[in-house]
């Protein structure tokens, strides 16, 4: 299992950073919608002219608190490759990482797919760090379905955000357990293909 620091929050004095670390926890907790300006600033102690002098507007501070987020996942991937240099074992690590987030008992699903559904506009700066993390990740998952043989890497990452998203969604809504028997099965299977993939090249 890959070990790394379960919370994206890092612990600092600085008003900037406390702004945000607020902004990361309340945002995720409750949605990036709900959380008013107000709030933030109480809650971490700080003025409102030395908030807006890092944040000039909220949507800047989403769009900081996905790059956090971002960072995070970032961080288990990499860790995730140092690991292991076996593509399969790769793919059954990022499988534990993922259920692993989703037996959290704060787990309050995907932040972006959270935040994709309260921002319409696809040329806001929300939606666009979201499209980009988006295409960053699926590029990083199709490059360990080819690297594991998998005869087609694009579908396979296709199903995987799938399965995700799925297992994601499913333990949002109450039942971990069932979600991640759902996304291991899923997984599996293709898993399964990459290594009958391999064998036959």
């Amino acid at each position: 299992m890959v070990e790394r620091n379960d919370s994206p929050i890092r612990p600092t004095t600085h008003a900037r950073v406390r702004i945000l670390d607020t902004a990361n926890r309340l945002f995720y907790d409750e949605g990036v919608h709900t959380v008013g300006i107000n709030r933030i600033i109480a809650e971490a102690r700080v003025t409102k002219t030395t908030f807006y002098k890092y944040y000039p507007s909220k949507d800047l501070l989403i769009v900081a608190y996905l790059r956090v987020r971002d960072d995070y996942i970032r961080d288990i991937l990499t860790e995730i490759l140092r690991t292991s240099a076996d593509p399969l074992v790769r793919l059954e690590l990022l499988v534990d990482a993922i259920a692993g987030e989703a037996q959290k008992p704060d787990f309050r699903g995907c932040p972006f797919i959270n935040a994709t559904a309260q921002f319409s506009d696809p040329a806001h700066p929300v939606r666009e760090a979201i499209a980009r993390h988006r295409q960053w990740y699926g590029t990083e998952v199709e490059a360990l379905f080819r690297d594991a043989g998998h005869p087609s890497p694009g579908t396979a990452r296709d199903d995987y955000f799938l399965a995700r998203d799925g297992a994601y969604a499913s333990a949002n809504l109450g039942d971990p357990v069932a979600a991640q028997a759902a996304l291991r099965r899923a997984m599996g299977q293709l898993i399964e293909q990459a290594s009958a993939g391999g064998r036959n090249d």
